[in-house]
């Protein structure tokens, strides 16, 4: 004689509760994996920062490197001729006097009418 299955839905009820429930947190925990504050494309865009930082730290080292170079000739002990010449031009605008100084149209200046 064959048994007849006994369903206690009950039974089947919880399990499928709890079954929702595991899958939920599941994908809770899977999408914060990826898209969470320390997840997978946190980290990405944390290595994209950290390339461009260490590109911005060598430049900066090269220009603090050539400062210091230039701080180093200004000393009040042996000023470098060349260096306070150069600065001289650049920044204040002076010239030799055996320069000759040929003006451009951008630079010239305003005649009296």
């Amino acid at each position: 004689m064959l048994r007849k299955p006994i369903h206690d839905w009950r039974k089947l009820s919880r399990q499928f509760i709890v079954l929702l429930i595991c899958s939920g947190f599941a994908s809770y925990f899977a999408y914060h994996t990826i898209n969470g504050r320390h997840g997978l494309e946190a980290k990405r865009q944390f290595f994209e920062r950290l390339t461009l930082l260490e590109f911005e730290i060598k430049s900066l080292e090269a220009t603090r490197a050539r400062y210091t170079q230039d701080v180093a000739l200004l000393s009040p002990e042996l000023p470098n001729a060349d260096l306070v010449e150069e600065i001289a031009r650049d920044v204040l605008g002076f010239v030799h006097p055996d320069d000759k100084v040929v003006l451009t149209e951008a630079y010239r200046l305003p005649t009296a009418r």
